[in-house]
């Protein structure tokens, strides 16, 4: 009789264990769904979101040269317009004395006129950089900032962008005659007697402006495929910013 007892019990306690074991399980695999329902359907590895964030900064370039390329792109936008060289401010101050508005304000049109010509042919320049940007840690980039990939592309390929970028901004300046309204203007006030003679590098000045506002646009973009499923326009794009976090 004892032995049929301990039998019993020991039956008892085995097919309860297994229960407890099999709930485990359950609950495991019942939470493994649910995580899966809130990050994707699988595990990112640092390549894919790499590749992802590069991708994202793709579009975003093509999208911010797109809208940079259009009248008034940079002229008419407070964000990103180009103003008279702040080196040259001296100069401009005289200038006004001496009844130059109008000349000033075709000048710096034309300067604006000129990065919106350079942003019609930036995007190859900027997919280039960014395709060469070196990134060790993509989490980090995924799980910063809004802006975080655009800081780093920033941060990591400018004087390469730059140099690729000038020959492009000095076709443009050449186009839109920039020199044509700077002439006039340089020549009347370096007549002026005691002064110091101005000549700034123009293809320089609007190299730099024109990058600083492509990139105010690219961060846009970031923002905007970060916080908008809609703006995830690639499998790439859906399955890493998706899978954010």
């Amino acid at each position: 009789m004892k032995k049929i007892l301990l039998a019993a019990f020991s039956l008892a306690f085995l097919t309860g264990t297994a229960q407890i074991k099999l709930k485990s399980v359950l609950n495991k695999d019942s939470l493994s769904k649910k995580t899966k329902a809130l990050t994707g359907t699988s595990k990112l590895s640092n390549e894919e979101v790499v590749k992802g964030l590069k991708e994202a900064l793709s579009v975003g370039t093509n999208n911010s040269s797109s809208l940079a390329s259009k009248l008034d792109g940079f002229y008419k936008n407070p964000r990103l317009y180009i103003p008279w060289p702040e080196e040259a401010k001296e100069m401009k101050a005289r200038l006004l004395k001496m009844g130059f508005e109008k000349k000033i304000a075709e000048f710096e049109m034309s300067l604006n006129r000129a990065a919106e010509e350079a942003a019609l042919k930036a995007a190859p320049v900027f997919v280039d950089a960014i395709t060469n940007m070196s990134v060790q840690d993509g989490f980090a980039i995924l799980n910063g900032a809004d802006t975080a990939a655009t800081n780093y592309l920033r941060k990591t390929t400018y004087t390469p962008l730059k140099n690729n970028f000038l020959p492009v901004v000095k076709t443009a300046i050449e186009k839109v005659n920039v020199t044509n309204y700077w002439n006039p203007l340089v020549t009347a006030y370096n007549r002026i007697p005691g002064v110091k003679k101005q000549n700034p590098d123009l293809d320089d000045y609007v190299t730099n402006k024109a990058i600083v506002g492509l990139m105010v646009l690219i961060a846009d973009e970031e923002i905007k495929i970060r916080k908008d499923p809609a703006a995830r326009v690639t499998e790439l794009l859906k399955k890493v910013f998706g899978n954010k976090g």
